[in-house]
């Protein structure tokens, strides 16, 4: 088993990691949308999902995957009109290799948040 940390605060604060990898899959915590640099979280979904991706995307390639190998994603977001603007920035991480989906309306932790994810993927090693 190995465990991926980002360096956010709130993983030693809460008591979890970025991802697993483990039993052939690569399990990756639910993700927001702050700044990488600053911590701040931007005011538009559009940033926020750029910017969850990028952090999903870093803890998949430590461990050798990419967004090709995943095979379920959940998307959670508090407004359901905020999912449409997102689609191309999702279209383009996933491409021709799409996982299954459940999209979730929900409360977030924080009301600046406007996007969550939750992605697993397949250990490519595992293949």
């Amino acid at each position: 088993m190995k465990r991926v940390f980002s360096g956010s605060p709130y993983e030693a604060k809460i008591g979890y990691c970025r991802a697993v990898l483990a039993g052939g899959f690569v399990h990756v915590a639910g993700t927001t949308g702050a700044d990488l640099e600053t911590g701040e979280m931007p005011d538009d979904v559009v940033t926020q999902c750029r910017n969850t991706l990028a952090r999903i995307g870093a803890a998949l390639e430590e461990v050798g995957a990419g967004f090709a190998d995943a095979v379920r994603v959940r998307y959670i977001l508090p407004n359901p009109d905020d999912f449409e603007p997102c689609w191309p920035l999702l279209r383009e991480a996933f491409g021709d290799n799409p996982p299954v989906a459940t999209m979730i309306v929900s409360g977030l932790i924080h009301p600046a948040m406007k996007i969550e994810i939750e992605l697993m993927a397949l250990d490519p090693s595992a293949r």
